[in-house]
């Protein structure tokens, strides 16, 4: 039980950090500036982040497996540009969404067979994947496709009032694109905490070789968690579409930083074995916060990358001290 309860500890410290870090700096900017502490701040968080919280949950799946999947940005690009391609050629919305989720997964099942069949790099079959995707963007339409779908403008501008009290900090809004974030959260937590398949991820990130010996579907796991990787991103990608009611190609570049940057800040380690959902999500609202942040002192947009590459290099260094703590228990459990 004492084993348990220490590598409990050690397993979540990473997650433990990212909280507090994340009351600090919201209280840190309600201090400093007028109306920040506001119920419309912190649902703002989502309804300007839901699609890279979406992507963030996704790739999750992957690093905990111990991979990579750095193809996420193109995916929402080219599901956003194909969405709009397809609405413009009078392809009803619930077919077109339909259609490029069915493709997200198809992507995802492709990459992560070539990684556990052929034992691929996972970044160098990423990349083409990101690259493929990106090109087909361009393929498709240089251009920016305006989306004037009903269902898609009812979803962009369909809003749930919130409020709390009568004082105006006391209320805010919710975008109806926000509860499909809630949803895909609410079903990864179910299925990292409470199924066989979510309890294999975790066991292929520790030890690939000791899941194979205990019987373990590693193919089917692997290929799973790039198939759950890039559905999440072409749903991010519809929901993006939400967001914007357009598709361009060039959307989105180098957002698949800012989705892995959200769950190492998250807590979930690179090493694979270590992370949740819930702690990436916190990461990309961090993420939010210090954007938010720049804003309202009014400083060049580029800030908010440095302060997130700070954060980052510190989170890895925590990781990298749970990882040496994590080994000197280990050792001292075998003596």
């Amino acid at each position: 039980m004492e084993k348990t309860k220490k590598k409990f500890q050690i397993n979540n410290v990473s997650l433990l950090i990212t909280v507090v870090l994340f009351i600090l700096m919201f209280a840190f900017g309600s201090v400093k500036y007028d109306n920040f502490f506001s119920i419309s701040t912190f649902l703002n968080l989502f309804n300007d982040n839901a699609y890279l919280m979406i992507a963030g949950i996704g790739v999750t799946f992957v690093l905990i497996t111990g991979g990579i999947d750095i193809s996420i940005s193109s995916t929402i690009a080219f599901t956003g540009v194909f969405s709009a391609f397809l609405l413009q050629k009078g392809v009803p919305s619930f077919v077109v969404i339909a259609i490029v989720l069915l493709i997200g997964i198809l992507i995802g099942s492709a990459q992560g067979a070539l990684i556990h069949y052929f034992k691929m790099q996972p970044f160098i079959v990423t990349l083409a994947g990101q690259f493929l995707m990106r090109g087909l963007c361009v393929v498709i339409s240089e251009a920016s496709i305006p989306i004037s779908d009903p269902f898609f403008n009812s979803m962009a501008l369909g809003k749930v009032a919130i409020k709390l009290g009568n004082a105006k900090a006391a209320s805010g809004k919710l975008y109806y694109y926000v509860f499909i974030l809630f949803a895909v959260l609410l079903v990864s937590v179910y299925v990292l905490k409470f199924t066989k398949f979510g309890r294999s991820l975790y066991a292929l990130g520790g030890n690939e070789t000791s899941a194979e010996l205990m019987g373990l579907n590693v193919a089917r796991t692997k290929i799973g968690a790039y198939a759950i990787s890039s559905f999440c991103a072409a749903l991010g990608g519809v929901v993006f579409s939400f967001y914007t009611l357009a598709g361009y190609g060039l959307q989105n570049m180098g957002m698949e930083l800012d989705a892995l940057s959200s769950a190492v800040i998250g807590g979930t380690l690179l090493s694979g074995g270590v992370g949740t959902v819930v702690g990436t999500t916190i990461g990309a609202m961090i993420q939010g916060i210090i954007q938010t942040i720049v804003t309202y002192q009014n400083l060049n947009t580029w800030w908010t990358k440095v302060t997130i590459a700070a954060l980052l290099c510190f989170f890895i260094v925590i990781q990298r001290i749970i990882a040496i703590r994590a080994e000197k228990m280990k050792g001292k459990e075998e003596a």
